[in-house]
């Protein structure tokens, strides 16, 4: 991971690629946190976690406490350029120097310990530190990976709990079905807090209802059908009403409905357990709302969608989406997967669509090569070139396209900030 300030001795330390290993469990992490004086004790959470739309839901309800005068922290991952957008007070990314003296005091404490913790459950640890220190009323807390032993449930102030979509992924690590899977997220459920979920399937909401029931905890489940009124996508965002506000959501995606109803309930379950959060706060901070990198619209000339989905039901919501705003169109597709993802189910949505393949390895040691990628897509049937970076992929795509074309970038968010990057250099909305 690349950061603002990743010459400085604590920072660097943080991104050391011995740390950049997936291990699951909360060992490491309590005793890290243990040996920093517990900074996730001073503070109060919304904790978020899913398969799909975690992220855009963790974007809308800071944005929404922001705008009430909350002091809010927002921790996401993974990050598009650099690990600063990851940590967020009030919409601000914590800088340079700001990061430095959370690291240091993560790397102190690290340093002490015989079984060193990972570079992610050092990052938590670290934007803990960052918002405790800065008197923070409530963190937005996005889960890395699963729920039950992702390094952000070490905290135990949970105000409300909120499970996005659950569906298959990372089966070698989560579980091999829906219910498993659902089983590790709600794990972040925690006795005294609110849980919220969005629509699941009839598994999941067994799985959910009966771990809420183990716990006494009240689950609400949100339905975007009841809460908004009018809604309509155009390429400016959605339009819908809410609790009689006329709203314009700047994000693309039909699916951006669920997300946002999982929020405002999330909201109103806040405001029942006490904070204030007014409805023109709630239109203020959905109408501001910023998640670069997810089903964004990077030029118009040509058409250039970017969005980080990298599983089937991810590229489901992309080929949904440019069907409602581009009905009928032809697509250059830029993809890259990593080659533990189901490559086949995550492309097969927009293969109606596609014109053709423009193929990359994402940077990621995950990541499935590029030929082998395009040798399965030309085994099918379509065009499929390589490039050998996301970036020469990106400059390539707008010139096959022309300025007419439309073209949609997605399979990684691994890449995704290295096109966005390219893209919004080379050409203007």
């Amino acid at each position: 991971m690349n950061c603002a300030g990743c010459e400085k001795s604590a920072t660097s330390f943080l991104c050391d690629p011995r740390w950049k290993v997936s291990r699951l469990g909360l060992e490491r992490v309590s005793e890290l946190l243990d040996r920093m004086g517990r900074p996730q004790n001073r503070l109060k959470f919304v904790h978020i976690t899913g398969t799909n739309g975690k992220g855009s839901t963790a974007a809308m309800i800071a944005s929404m406490l922001t705008q009430a005068n909350l002091k809010t922290g927002l921790f996401t991952s993974p990050c598009l350029e650099r690990i600063n957008e990851q940590i967020q007070v009030n919409g601000r990314e914590i800088s340079a120097d700001e990061l430095e003296g959370a690291a240091a005091v993560c790397r102190q404490a690290a340093d002490q310990m015989s079984d060193h913790p990972t570079e992610f459950e050092m990052l938590v640890a670290t934007a803990l530190e960052h918002f405790a220190a800065s008197g923070c009323d409530l963190v937005v807390l996005e889960v890395g990976m699963g729920g039950l032993r992702d390094a952000t449930n070490v905290v135990e102030q949970t105000e409300v709990a909120i499970l996005t979509t659950i569906s298959l992924d990372h089966t070698a690590i989560l579980g091999s079905t829906t219910a498993e899977i659902a089983a590790e997220k709600a794990g972040i459920i925690k006795p005294g807090c609110t849980a919220v979920s969005v629509g699941q399937d009839p598994q999941v909401e067994r799985v959910l209802r009966e771990i809420c029931a183990e716990k006494n905890v009240p689950l609400i489940f949100c339905d975007e059908r009841e809460l908004f009124d009018t809604p309509s996508l155009s390429q400016d965002g959605l339009h819908f009403s809410y609790r009689g506000m006329p709203i314009r959501l700047p994000l693309l995606g039909w699916y951006q409905l669920q997300n946002a109803a999982a929020a405002v309930t999330a909201v109103a379950q806040l405001n029942r357990r006490g904070w204030k959060i007014p409805d023109e706060a709630v239109r203020r901070g959905l109408e501001r709302v910023s998640w670069p990198g997810r089903l964004e619209l990077l030029c118009r000339q040509p058409f250039f969608l970017l969005d980080g989905a990298h599983n089937p039901q991810g590229a489901q919501t992309v080929a949904d989406t440019l069907n409602r705003v581009a009905p009928g169109e032809r697509f250059t597709f830029l993809v890259g997967i990593l080659a533990d993802k189901d490559w086949k189910g995550t492309l097969s949505p927009v293969f109606p669509m596609a014109e053709r393949f423009l193929i990359t390895t994402p940077p990621n040691p995950r990541a499935m090569p590029g030929e082998e990628l395009a040798g399965n897509l030309r085994d099918l049937g379509f065009e499929a070139q390589v490039f050998a970076s996301p970036e020469e992929g990106a400059r390539q795509a707008l010139k096959l396209a022309g300025p007419e074309g439309r073209i949609c970038a997605f399979g990684s968010l691994y890449q995704a900030g290295m096109i966005r990057r390219t893209i919004l250099k080379d050409s203007r909305l």
